[in-house]
Formats: C-alpha cells, sequence, structure tokens
C-alpha cells in the first residue's frame, strides 16, 4: 500500500459541507448516528493473515448474478455486495432499518395479518455504488483474482494491465461507519474514471440525497473521493477523476429509524442526508491506511475469539479456486478439511458484518440485490430467525447476538399492544378459547415497527425467549437476564390465560395443553396440544422458573408457572408409526418428509431429549424414528437443524453428511452453496434465492458435532466424524453453563483440554465414557489430563 502523502498539495480532496450540531454518541448505540471520533491503532503496520482463512475466485461477479457472486462487506448496520469487475465496479449498498411497511394492525377477514409489500413492508437496497474505470475492461487484463480475507473483513482484487498490476481493497469499517474502496497500483499506472452514487427507490444520481418513504422513514447516502496525484472534483451527478496514482471512496448512508416504540421507531432530530455527509467527510480526512488498520482492529476483536483446523488439505485442493474446491468435494467425495473449516469461519464473517449495533439479521441478513425479495426479507419467528443467531455463542460471538436482544426488547411494547388488542379476534382462529388474554405473542413473520405479517403464531414467543434464555446460558450475564426478564414474564402470562385443562384418554388424568394452532408449517390448522408449542412452553416455563430465582424476583408467580409446568401433556411416542407424535393423535396428519423438525424442539434446540439415558428411551427412540423419516435431503436451513438434531443424537456420519451436502454447488437456481458461499433455497423448479439461514445452521451443527454442553455438563467430541478425525484443533469454545474450551485431538481423542470460566462455577467434563467434575471461580482455567492418551 502507498503511504498517504503529508503534503496537502500532492492530495485531492473532495470535501462535503461540514455537518454542525451532530452530537457524539455515548456508548454504542443501535442506530444510524452521530459517534465520537474512533480510537486509532498505535501500530502503523496491518497484520498478514494466513491463507487458510482466505477464500478466493479467479473471476468477478456478473452484474446480473449480483446475490450469487458478489463479495459481502458489513460493519453491522451497512452492508453492501462488491462485484469487483476490473472496469467497472459495483457496489450494492444495504441499511438494516431500511424498510417500508409499518405496525399493519388491520387484520384481514379470517383474522390474521395482511402479508404484503405495501402493508406489512419490506427491507429494501439504500444505494448502487459504481466507479467506472474505462480503460480497464476485463478482456485487457491477466492474472484476475478476487480474494474475501475472512481474518480481516477485507475484500481484494488484483490484476495485471500493460505491465501494472492494479489492486483494491473494499471493507466496511463499524469505527468510522463507512464503507471504503481503496485502488492502488504497483507502478507507473494512473486511475481515470468516475463513481457515481444512485438511489434505488427514484431519487436518480447525485453525490449525496436524501428522501422519505411513504411510511414517514427518513433516508439518505453521501460519497466522497480523493487520490494521490491528478485531479478528483464533482461533475454534476457525479465524481469524476483523472490521473490519480492511487484512489480512495468512501461511502455511507442510513435511516432515521430508533428502536423506540412511544416515538413511533423514528429519531426526529436526524436528518440521514446530513449525517451520511458527515461521515464521509470525518472518514475522508484519513489516509486509507489509517482506516483500514482502524477496521481490523475493531473487526478481529471478534473474529480472533475462536480459532478452528479440521485438519490439513491437500496441496491439490490448496491450488483451486473456492468454487472450484466446492466442486471437486462433491463431485469426488473426498473431505477438504480446511474448505470444511472455512466455510464455518465464513458464517462467522457474515455475523459479525452483519449484526452489530442495529437490528438482527432477516431472512438474507444484511445484504440484497434488488427491492423485491422473497418474503419480504422478513423476520420469520418459526425457524428462520432464531437458527440466524444459534451460531453467535456457538461460534465465539456473544457480542453480536445483542442485536436480536435489542430488536426483541423494543418491539415487546408493540407485540403486548397487538396481542392484547388483535389476538382475541372473533375471526382468528388461534383465538384463546379461555376467553382470557394476557402477554405478548407474535405472527410469523415480523418486521422492525412492532408490526406483524402472514399468521399468527401463538408458539413465537416461547421460542424467542428460548433463544433468549440460551444466550444467558452462554454468557451468564446478569444483566443480559435482568433485560430479558420481562419477555419471559410476559410470554408465560400469555401462556397461563391460554392453556386448556384436559383429560387424557382412557384415564383420569388431566394434563395443560396448548389451545388450536399449526405445526410449522403443514398439516391441521386448529389442532390442540401439538407437540411443537408443548416442548416450547415446558421451556419457557422452566426458564422463567430460573431467571426469577437467579434474579429474586416475583417467587409466588414462579411457584404458579411451576405448577403449571408439572401438569403439561408431553408428547408421546406413536403406536402405529414408532415416532414420537406431532400432534396428540396417533396418526402421521402432515408430510413425513417435511422441511420443518418442529416436533423435534425438545431435541434440538431442547435439551428435554437426551441420549444419555436421563430421557426414556422409548422417547430418544422415538424421536430418531421421526427425524429419520424426515430424510437427509432438503433445503440448506432444514438440512442443518437435521444435522443439529443428529448431533445431538451422537451420529457423526449423519450429521457430517448433511453438513456436506449443504457444502454442495448450487446450479440452475438448486439447493446448495452459491459461488459466493451463500446458501441458495429453490423455491420453485428452477429458481433459486438467497436465503441466510443456513450459512448460520451448518456452523451450529458444526459446533456441535465438537462440543456438546448444557449447564453443568460438557461432552467433547460427542459426534467427531471420521473426515475431521486425524487431527484438529479449536480454541475459544463457548459452552452453556459460562465456559470457554480449548482442545486438540488425534485420530478421534483428545491430546488438550483446557476449560475457562467466564462465569460459570461448577460442570462435569465427559468424553468417551470418562467423566470429571471441574470447579472454577470466575476467570480460572485448568488444564484436564484426564482425557489426554
Amino acid at each position: 500500500m502507498n503511504p498517504h502523502p503529508t503534503d496537502p498539495g500532492r492530495r485531492t480532496l473532495l470535501s462535503l459541507t461540514a455537518t454542525a450540531g451532530l452530537t457524539a454518541a455515548l456508548g454504542s448505540l443501535p442506530a444510524f448516528t452521530a459517534s465520537a471520533a474512533p480510537r486509532r491503532p498505535a501500530d502503523s503496520t496491518t497484520p498478514r493473515s494466513d491463507p487458510r482463512h482466505h477464500l478466493w475466485w479467479q473471476a468477478p461477479a456478473d452484474d446480473g448474478s449480483m446475490i450469487e457472486q458478489g463479495l459481502p462487506v458489513g460493519n453491522g448496520r451497512l452492508g453492501a455486495l462488491a462485484g469487483n469487475d476490473p472496469g467497472r465496479e459495483v457496489l450494492l449498498i444495504t441499511d438494516a432499518t431500511l424498510w417500508t411497511g409499518g405496525l399493519n394492525d388491520t387484520l384481514d377477514a379470517d383474522g390474521q395479518f395482511p402479508y404484503g409489500r405495501s402493508d406489512f413492508g419490506s427491507f429494501t437496497l439504500l444505494a448502487r455504488l459504481t466507479v467506472d474505470l474505462p480503460d480497464h475492461d476485463l478482456s485487457g487484463v491477466d492474472g484476475y483474482r478476487r480474494t474475501l480475507d475472512l481474518a480481516q473483513g477485507l475484500v481484494t482484487s488484483s490484476y495485471l494491465r500493460s505491465g501494472v498490476t492494479y489492486r483494491r481493497q473494499i471493507f466496511a469499517s463499524r469505527p468510522d461507519d463507512v464503507i471504503v474502496l481503496h485502488f492502488t497500483q504497483s507502478g507507473r499506472g494512473r486511475y481515470t474514471g468516475s463513481v457515481t452514487l444512485e438511489g434505488t427507490h427514484g431519487e436518480g444520481a447525485a453525490v449525496s440525497f436524501g428522501t422519505a418513504f411513504p411510511n414517514g422513514l427518513r433516508y439518505g447516502a453521501a460519497v466522497t473521493a480523493y487520490g494521490t496525484g491528478g485531479r478528483v472534483r464533482v461533475h454534476g451527478t457525479r465524481v469524476d477523476f483523472a490521473g490519480c496514482r492511487d484512489l480512495t471512496v468512501v461511502v455511507s448512508g442510513g435511516t432515521d429509524y430508533a428502536p423506540d416504540a412511544s416515538k413511533g421507531y423514528r429519531d426526529p432530530t436526524l436528518d440521514p442526508e446530513k449525517l451520511a455527509r458527515a461521515k464521509v467527510r470525518a472518514a475522508a480526512a484519513h489516509p486509507a491506511g489509517t482506516l483500514l488498520r482502524t477496521h481490523v482492529a475493531d473487526y478481529r476483536d471478534l473474529y480472533g475469539q475462536l480459532d478452528l483446523s479440521l485438519g490439513t488439505s491437500t496441496a491439490a485442493q490448496r491450488s483451486l479456486d473456492t468454487w472450484e474446491r466446492l466442486r471437486a468435494r462433491a463431485r469426488d467425495g473426498v473431505p477438504d478439511p480446511e474448505l470444511e473449516a472455512a466455510y464455518f469461519q465464513f458464517g462467522r464473517y457474515l455475523m459479525i458484518s452483519g449484526s452489530r449495533g442495529s437490528l438482527p439479521l432477516n431472512l438474507q441478513g444484511l445484504w440484497l440485490d434488488g427491492n423485491d425479495p422473497d418474503w419480504m426479507s422478513d423476520y420469520h419467528t418459526d425457524i428462520n430467525l432464531q437458527m440466524n443467531y444459534w451460531m453467535a455463542d456457538r461460534a465465539g460471538l456473544s457480542q453480536c447476538f445483542d442485536a436480536l436482544t435489542d430488536y426483541c426488547l423494543a418491539q415487546l411494547p408493540s407485540w403486548t399492544d397487538l396481542t392484547r388488542r388483535l389476538f382475541d379476534d372473533p375471526r382468528n382462529r388461534y383465538r384463546n378459547s379461555t376467553g382470557r388474554n394476557a402477554g405478548w405473542t407474535v405472527a410469523i413473520s415480523t418486521n422492525p415497527y412492532g408490526g406483524g405479517g402472514w399468521w399468527w403464531h401463538p408458539a413465537g414467543n416461547a421460542w424467542l425467549c428460548t433463544t433468549l434464555w440460551e444466550h444467558y446460558e452462554y454468557t451468564r450475564s446478569r444483566t443480559h437476564l435482568e433485560r430479558i426478564y420481562p419477555l419471559l414474564k410476559g410470554a408465560c402470562e400469555f401462556w397461563e390465560a391460554r392453556l386448556l385443562t384436559t383429560t387424557l384418554p382412557g384415564g383420569s388424568r388431566e394434563v395443560l395443553i396448548a389451545d388450536s394452532d399449526w405445526s410449522p408449517e403443514h398439516g391441521p390448522l386448529d389442532a390442540k396440544g401439538i407437540t411443537y408449542a408443548q416442548e416450547l412452553v415446558w421451556a419457557l416455563f422452566g426458564h422463567y422458573c430460573a431467571a426469577a430465582a437467579e434474579l429474586g424476583k416475583d417467587a409466588g408467580y414462579a411457584d404458579t408457572i411451576a405448577s403449571l409446568r408439572g401438569r403439561l401433556y408431553l408428547p408421546q411416542v406413536s403406536p402405529k408409526t414408532g415416532r414420537l407424535q406431532e400432534w396428540m393423535s396417533p396418526d402421521d396428519l402432515g408430510e413425513t418428509t417435511h422441511r420443518h423438525l418442529s416436533p423435534l424442539v425438545g431435541l434440538f434446540p431442547g435439551d428435554r431429549i437426551r441420549p444419555d439415558g436421563s430421557t426414556p428411551e422409548e422417547i430418544v427412540d422415538g424421536a430418531m424414528a421421526l427425524l429419520t423419516a424426515r430424510g437427509m435431503n432438503s433445503f440448506g436451513w432444514a438440512n442443518a437443524w437435521r444435522s443439529l438434531c443428529w448431533a445431538r443424537l451422537k451420529d457423526a456420519d449423519k450429521a457430517y453428511r448433511l453438513v456436506v451436502t449443504n457444502l454442495r454447488p448450487s446450479t440452475g437456481g438448486g439447493n446448495g452453496t452459491a459461488f459466493n458461499l451463500f446458501d441458495i433455497y429453490e423455491v420453485e423448479q428452477g429458481r433459486g434465492i438467497f436465503q441466510i439461514d443456513a450459512n448460520f445452521g451448518t456452523p451450529a451443527a458444526m459446533s456441535e458435532m465438537l462440543l456438546y454442553s448444557r449447564p453443568g455438563h460438557l461432552e467433547l467430541l460427542p459426534a467427531l466424524p471420521d473426515a475431521w478425525a486425524r487431527s484438529g484443533h479449536v480454541t475459544g469454545l463457548p459452552a452453556r453453563g459460562g465456559f470457554v474450551l480449548d482442545l486438540r485431538w488425534r485420530d478421534g481423542r483428545p491430546t488438550s483440554v483446557r476449560l475457562r470460566s467466564v462465569g460459570g462455577r461448577t460442570t462435569t467434563v465427559e468424553c468417551a465414557g470418562v467423566s470429571r467434575t471441574v470447579s472454577l471461580e470466575p476467570g480460572e482455567s485448568v488444564t484436564l489430563k484426564d482425557f489426554v492418551r
């Protein structure tokens, strides 16, 4: 990288008007906001990263296939897909909060929610940035290569033209809240061309723009550029540059969204266009190298918390680019452990890039290629939103989980209001037949404005709470527990009002069952006592009682909930099929091979069904029979869930086969992994879409194969496949109960085990029949030699 000149006469800066009156933010606010100047690293060098953290390709993205081929960057709020064409760099830019729609509180004739772009709303693109280099046509360059450096959060492309090596770097900086494109060359080359920023909602091209949706959400974006030598200037609606030895382009943007229901989810004091202009101007006051080092230091604070090796790939495998490696892995059936570890780390890269300080990851995470994503790229609460966050704690990224917690808390007032006003609408087939209504629940789809879409989802509250509780189990954060307590209690209040008393056939035993519901997303629409709801409510009630005890709150109400929990009906095995019943019926009332594993939530993510002797054998066998009947080939997220369940059942072969299935290349819109490693979901024959949940669910399954944990118990290498058994290591692997594990293995057995407490105190550790009880104070660590050969 060329050093940044200190002589202002050698540097051209496109200055945007300064914004007055912007106050510094205190801490990390979950919004596009003014912020204090970031701390710059003292070290003037950028560390090199290990090639095993590199993904690389020999072709840029096609402009019409950006969702499958563009490389993602993001700072947790602001994201982009980069095309990396030598002659025309394209960035499709998003802000996590750029949503149409609103509260959507007028029900349809069937008592369910409208679900369209004009009422419920949709996640949309913010802008398209283009850097045109007319003399750098792809056909006239040699040695093209582009790389995604997972360890530094950096996209790089390079090529040779007329004897000069040209290189560009693209990254999204959280400290500076901008996206940076830095163009350099190693010779006597020059850059001449133009930069164009265009809105995607009819705003046209401009160096900055600001406007509003019909729902009142204001948004804006801005771009600036500077270079060494040559000239950079505004020319109408674009920025022109000529004869520059290097060039830096800085872009930012956002909305006036605020996570506050009392303010209508808006910050009326914020002018997004002015703020975007201020941010790019502030960043442009620094050399590109300084911006990069600041970004890398911030990014590596998270990425460096966990390292994984699943073994060594061959030299022949390493010589292939990423797409060819995927194809070879599928074609030849030969394990490629470094590729599989890189896929795990790619999931971590997406989590860091897409889930910090803003809204949580939706169906497409932070990345779009247009304004009409399937299912509005919403928050699906019947598996997809939860799966997006199964990986965060399991992969050493607990800080990235906070976006989900913040979202649920910000939506809670609206969810509570909608539940109390609308849930018992007489047209709603899921209404409470008890005539009572309390607490809160959600729809299958939710948006950022407190609104629901599609159908009511009564058990959605319990599943969200279970996900939030699991984060507490990993972190043992009392602050987190205090924050989520109102969510847990409100969900319990909802179910206290909803549960029905019934007498089981052939006896006099009375049990509590869930009112009419739908086992996602098949079978009867009005079944009572579905396994999905029974399992989730059983878990919810247990978690609430534990939270109340830990916090010393509401002891009387906790006793009430504990009593209700003790009366809950728990699913049985069908005498007809031998499978765990999905409905309170011996018959299978839906699709045997359905994509959802809703009746298995007690196996994963729950812990009620365990193959350790604590669960009746017939229940474990019934769960295994149901999982077997569901099959081994489905959509990416469904395969990931299957893999997680097989890992819980300690079947390493099946768990691994499903991981490999998700790694197969997607062709012709089919299920599998795209050119850029995004997971592709075949919605209809020949048409596949990007859906991000499998990119997180699959790494979560890989983590579960290496470590099973629940509070008070850890099991090492419970489902280690032969493909990874020869040798490997993981450092910084979190465990429920408040511990972190460093583990090395060879020939399927541990060779080094170190356990550190991050809040946990006592746990048993087990491996291959050997068990030991460990007691630690928070911050202490111990090396365990009992498991080492």
